[in-house]
């Protein structure tokens, strides 16, 4: 990755971060999870882009392992019902503990036009009622019922994804590290949008870019605090996949970074790995990026245009074989 890219900030991201700062509104380190959660979701809408059309949206539910998951099923438009598309199961961003399937509404619309595939939006639960592992329980759990369940669901399930944005990111890196341990199932493609990858340490960008850039340390700190149970959950790989014992024979991987992100190095140095392990990867790094940037489309063009190009890989590695 070429850090050298990262020495502007984006105007357009920078107008985002003005606008934050102008309406007062508190960094969610400061706020109690119900607040926090309350806040994303009120404040989603201004910078989200207009939903394409597509097809069918259901809402369904996955079996887990404490109960039933919700998930919302897209399928693009004009599409017959009888054809069994590949699918991404995606998983959303919030630090393990705001999001959920509204929020991230509109990204998954986008990727379902954009690829002209199924995307299945899980809604694992969230910390701190629920500490690791109960998201990467639900999300490990959604995954296979997707498999399982495929036919029903008009899913091809020999051309399966996962993928996520931040805490999303992370929970998708370690499902296809339990998909390679368990043979299932088979993963064509993992997607990691500016992705947690190791909780146990602090990297050089968490301190570059501690504050004043979107996400900030203070925030990240206190969004793991909520996730963990205690200190050595940190070094488990579940949690920090970076410290797995080994990355290799795990599905083929796109990575994108933030130049202005506290991830960004910990997302660079998955990628790194993974590669040394072998492993097929695509990084793109968007230099004058904040992290969040990428449903931000209303307000951050390059946010449309890292959609596009994600929609893209996943119409290009999900596509029929022969």
């Amino acid at each position: 990755m070429n850090h050298e890219t990262a020495t502007a900030l984006d105007p357009q991201a920078k107008a985002v971060i003005d606008l934050i700062i102008k309406s007062g509104r508190p960094p969610y380190h400061q706020l109690s999870p119900k607040d926090a959660r309350q806040m994303f979701r009120d404040t989603r809408p201004a910078s989200t882009p207009p939903a394409p059309e597509i097809g069918a949206v259901k809402d369904l539910t996955a079996d887990g392992p404490a109960g039933t998951i919700p998930v919302r099923l897209y399928r693009p438009k004009g599409v017959p019902a009888s054809t069994m598309l590949p699918a991404l199961v995606f998983f959303h961003g919030g630090g393990w503990v705001i999001g959920d399937i509204e929020t991230h509404d509109v990204l998954c619309r986008q990727l379902t036009a954009g690829a002209g595939i199924s995307v299945v939006n899980v809604d694992y639960r969230l910390a701190p009622e629920h500490k690791f592992p109960a998201a990467i329980d639900d999300a490990w759990a959604a995954t296979r019922w997707v498999a399982a369940h495929a036919a029903a669901l008009g899913i091809d399930a020999g051309r399966l994804a996962v993928g996520g944005d931040s805490a999303g990111g992370n929970l998708a890196a370690v499902v296809a590290l339990l998909a390679r341990d368990h043979g299932a199932p088979s993963l064509a493609l993992q997607v990691l949008v500016y992705p947690v990858t190791d909780v146990g340490a602090e990297s050089q960008s968490y301190a570059d870019f501690a504050e004043g850039f979107m996400l900030t340390r203070d925030s990240m700190r206190w969004f793991i605090a909520h996730y963990l149970t205690g200190k050595p959950d940190a070094v488990d790989w579940r949690l920090s996949p970076l410290r797995a014992p080994s990355l290799a024979r795990v599905a083929p991987a796109l990575v994108v970074m933030a130049g202005f992100d506290p991830l960004r190095d910990e997302g660079d140095a998955y990628a790194r790995k993974l590669r040394e392990a072998g492993v097929r990867v695509d990084t793109i790094c968007y230099g004058g990026m904040i992290h969040g940037f990428v449903p931000m489309g209303r307000l951050i063009e390059t946010g449309n245009r890292a959609v596009a190009h994600i929609a893209a890989t996943l119409r290009q590695e999900l596509q029929p074989p022969g």
